[in-house]
């Protein structure tokens, strides 16, 4: 009796397991089938019921390094996800953006132009005296300086004015010797007369001082020492009772009538100037004058720390008003303008390497362009080479499209480079970003 009982326990456990192994057969076979349009959906990337459209990921524009397999909020901006979806990568190194983007991503875009380059340029210099425009005072002969009238340096002088006064007793023995030959009378005297005159030259008297001598009929030891010019006393070695010997150095006087200006200038403003052309300058310290003038010179070397090249600019100091040292603002007008492709400024992406634009294409694409740039003034730059007239680019978020297109290997493909790892190819879903246990994105 027990035994057919327990036959029978035995009998209903093996149904048991079969009927449950049954079920779990069933289960695993209608969950495959199930399971198998996700598993490819999974694979081929989610579709956007909205819009149809394949999304290979969601991420934060303003980050758009991180890529998240799920819509949800931003951990680093307080904004939603934003889906890139499969059809924005295009074979021609293309980033799509939608009109909604655009907007919220602040993007801007301004027209390639033809115009001449603004007519002036604006540029800082600094007044030096004109270096053309200097006289040097030496004493022409041993003596002694006994009287100064000038005893400071800087002080404002007129031409004709007495500077100091030295006693050369040298002088005395050649004026002597002249005198006594012309008081001669004779055949040869003249000769002599001559030879007597020919060696006050020699000791260092001018034409005037020996016209002095001859009308005077005396001696004249001492020397009046007077300005040749107007100016400024810019050196004075003289001091009253010191000994000076032929050649020594007593007066440095800087002309006024004209200064230079030197002003720093961008280099690529070199080609668009050239000397002769005419320049106006204003110092704040005189806001009701215009000072007018001309470039000098161009000098050949260009600065390593600011990347200018100095212009040397001759101005008429009317009155002498400006003097060393002052800043002035000058405006420099090329005689010869020339018809050029201009873009704002602002456009520009200046990697160190090359210069980049975001131009703007059909059904709201980007596309980044290398251009050849040249002069810059008044906020618009000149374009060499890269575009075309009526082109537009983008002036305001440039960077974000930048940004993204450095991610998706546009600009390896420009270098001709292979993408990095971290880039997303056409058609291929990006790699899905860990997840804690909680559920939130890392």
């Amino acid at each position: 009796m027990n035994t057919k009982k327990n036959l029978m326990i035995g009998a209903a456990l093996v149904a048991a397991i079969a009927a449950g192994y049954g079920l779990y057969a069933l289960g695993m076979q209608k969950g495959k089938q199930l399971a198998a349009p996700a598993a490819a959906q999974a694979q081929t990337g989610t579709i956007d019921p909205a819009s149809g459209r394949r999304v290979l990921y969601w991420h934060d524009p303003m980050v758009p390094g991180q890529k998240f397999d799920k819509p949800g909020k931003s951990p680093f901006m307080d904004m939603d996800l934003v889906p890139v979806y499969a059809d924005e990568q295009t074979d021609q190194g293309q980033i799509a953006v939608s009109a909604r983007m655009q907007q919220s991503l602040g993007i801007r875009t301004a027209e390639v132009s033809r115009g001449k380059m603004a007519a002036k340029f604006e540029a800082v210099g600094s007044v030096a005296y004109n270096e053309r425009d200097v006289a040097l005072i030496q004493a022409r002969s041993n003596g002694f300086v006994e009287k100064l009238y000038v005893r400071t340096a800087l002080d404002r002088i007129k031409k004709g004015q007495a500077l100091a006064e030295l006693y050369v007793p040298e002088w005395i023995a050649v004026q002597e010797e002249y005198l006594a030959v012309k008081r001669m009378r004779g055949a040869g005297a003249e000769s002599l007369l001559d030879g007597a005159r020919q060696r006050m030259r020699l000791a260092g008297m001018s034409e005037e001082q020996i016209r002095q001598v001859d009308a005077v009929g005396r001696t004249q030891a001492r020397l009046v020492v007077s300005a040749p010019v107007s100016g400024i006393v810019a050196e004075l070695s003289a001091r009253e009772g010191m000994t000076v010997m032929s050649g020594a150095p007593l007066f440095r006087i800087n002309g006024m009538e004209t200064v230079w200006v030197n002003a720093e200038l961008p280099e690529n403003l070199a080609a668009r100037l050239k000397p002769g052309d005419e320049v106006e300058a204003r110092s704040q310290a005189l806001p009701d004058a215009v000072f007018k003038g001309k470039i000098n010179a161009l000098l050949p070397e260009v600065s390593a720390s600011t990347r200018t090249i100095k212009a040397r600019i001759e101005l008429h100091n009317r009155g002498g008003q400006l003097i060393p040292g002052m800043f002035v603002t000058v405006n420099l007008k090329p005689t010869v303008e020339s018809e050029v492709l201009l873009v704002p400024s602002e456009a520009i992406i200046q990697t160190g390497k090359r210069n980049v634009v975001i131009a703007a294409q059909e059904e709201g694409k980007f596309a980044p362009v290398e251009v050849d740039i040249g002069g810059e003034t008044g906020g618009q730059t000149e374009i060499r080479k890269g575009l075309a007239a009526g082109q537009k680019v983008v002036v305001s978020g440039q960077f974000l499209i930048d940004s993204e297109a450095s991610l998706k290997g546009v600009l390896h493909r420009m270098n001709g480079e292979a993408p990095s790892s971290n880039a997303v190819a056409p058609g291929t879903s990006a790699p899905a970003p860990e997840h804690d246990h909680s559920g939130a994105h890392k």
